[in-house]
């Protein structure tokens, strides 16, 4: 069930077991990697419609249609940011430049130290979904996740990692790094979906 919560006397609709968050904590497994933008490189891989993967350096993604949309963000560990200002290439923009084979149902977004996250391909092209460089206006700082993070609001925030370095397009699911670790592998926090026990039959390969 919803939880209502106030904020200056504003009702807020939060996902069961959240609270509202008025910073920004810093959360992430493992150390912060070092930005190298001449070694930094983006890829776009696995069954794509034209069999090739795709590569662009920090430069040439920083050129690709940037956007901002206004979006919460939801921590598994029950903290929720409301109505932020995020700024950076959607997803469906990726799509467009480099079309999945018709098959494809799933992606894993690959990120740094070989952290993943699988996502349907529905939530992966989801319209409020991509991959931020900013924040109100400013760039992501390092701890946040520059040059880039992925970005899916209506799940919980490790579906979306840090640090992102490619998409993988998938023709069957695959578990990511905490969905292989015990967590749900879809993360609907509205539906409170935290942990592999909780998942119904249809929800994720077998562990």
């Amino acid at each position: 069930m919803v939880q209502p919560e106030s904020r200056e006397g504003e009702l807020l609709d939060l996902p069961p077991g959240q609270r509202l968050q008025r910073g920004w904590p810093v959360t992430h497994y493992g150390p912060v990697p070092r930005f190298r933008p001449e070694r930094w490189e983006f890829r776009v891989f696995g069954a794509t419609a034209d069999g090739g993967t795709h590569r662009w350096k920090h430069e040439e993604f920083s050129a690709l249609p940037h956007e901002t949309v206004v979006a919460d963000l939801h921590c598994v560990t029950r903290f929720s940011m409301l109505g932020v200002e995020w700024g950076g290439v959607r997803t469906r923009t990726l799509l467009e430049l480099v079309p999945p084979a018709p098959e494809v149902a799933h992606v894993m977004v690959w990120a740094e130290y070989g952290y993943s996250a699988n996502l349907r391909l529905a939530d992966f092209t989801a319209d409020h979904t991509l991959f931020a460089t900013h924040r109100a206006g400013e760039p992501l700082t390092a701890e946040h996740g520059f040059p880039v993070r992925l970005v899916v609001p209506h799940l919980y925030a490790w579906k979306g990692p840090k640090w992102v370095r490619g998409v993988e397009y998938m023709t069957a699911d695959r578990r990511g790094f905490w969905e292989e670790r015990g967590y749900h592998n879809i993360g609907d926090p509205w539906h409170e979906q935290r942990y592999s026990y909780q998942e119904e039959p249809g929800d994720g390969p077998g562990l």
